[in-house]
């Protein structure tokens, strides 16, 4: 499984608000690395989080409710998930601008679960067919 970096974060921040405005930066770089660390969580040597569903989610809320940037947690947690399984092979395309919108307001505003956050993220996922061939 690939994980994202803190700096990948950061440039997934950084290329959102130069898309669609606001202010740039972190303002709590410890929470950003907490959402990062919270999706490889093990207990009593089991994972935490063991789907990749489950993985995105603790990112995507964690950013969210954390708040590590100055601006556009919403919209960089929505789309930290979404690059995370596109690297780990799942297609997101077919989730709409307004959809992801909506859907990083419900998790801030009703303090979503990660259970529910990962069924709309497996919900709005398929895996990709690969064939080997370039």
């Amino acid at each position: 499984m690939k994980f994202l970096s803190l700096d990948d974060l950061e440039i997934i921040h950084l290329q959102i608000i130069d898309a669609s405005g606001g202010s740039q930066g972190t303002r709590d770089s410890g929470r950003l690395e907490s959402a990062l660390a919270a999706m490889q969580q093990e207990v009593f040597g089991e994972e935490l989080y063991p789907t990749i569903f489950e993985k995105a989610a603790v990112l995507l809320r964690g950013v969210i409710a954390d708040h590590p940037f100055v601006d556009g947690n919403k919209r960089t947690g929505i789309m930290s998930a979404l690059v995370f399984l596109n690297l780990n092979g799942y297609d997101t395309s077919v989730l709409k601008d307004k959809d992801m919108e909506d859907f990083a307001v419900q998790i801030a505003v009703e303090h979503l679960d990660i259970p529910v956050v990962a069924a709309w993220l497996k919900a709005h996922s398929n895996k990709e067919i690969t064939t080997g061939f370039a």
